[in-house]
């Protein structure tokens, strides 16, 4: 394979790690950012010592690692405030961050779950509703 491909699977397993990461770190969004990058670029590094991609694996596992703990947190942050506890959530976004890891290694899908995960976090935080109503409503 060329390496168009290897930077792809740096790109995946950056944003599964980025997933994984935000999983564990809601309360400190920035913390889990940096977090997921240094990891992205351990991974994009271990790749390139392993086959050719030169330099885009580095930059492919960091931009992974921010794309996916930046789509991730959005998705984390909403479920435990919609009651969610913390244990349980880390554990289904860990599954969910080994289930991209393994997408990663498909042909292209690398790239496309590092796209995926910013655009599915900004429609639901654009879905979401400012606050909570409540009984408000019935008042009116």
């Amino acid at each position: 394979m060329g390496g168009w491909y290897w930077i792809g699977v740096s790109i995946g397993l950056g944003a599964a790690a980025g997933v994984l990461v935000a999983g564990f770190a809601t309360r400190v969004i920035l913390a889990a950012v940096v977090i997921a990058a240094a990891i992205g670029v351990g991974l994009g590094y271990a790749i390139d010592a392993w086959q050719p991609g030169s330099w885009g694996d580095l930059v492919g596992g960091a931009s992974g690692g921010l794309a996916g703990a930046l789509g991730a947190t959005q998705i984390v942050r909403g479920a435990l405030r919609r009651g969610g506890t913390a244990g349980a959530t880390a554990a289904l976004v860990a599954g969910a961050a080994l289930a991209a890891a393994g997408l990663a290694w498909i042909p292209v899908v690398g790239y496309l779950e590092a796209l995926a995960l910013p655009v599915l976090a900004a429609r639901l935080r654009r879905r979401a509703p400012e606050r909570y109503a409540g009984l408000r409503t019935l008042a009116k």
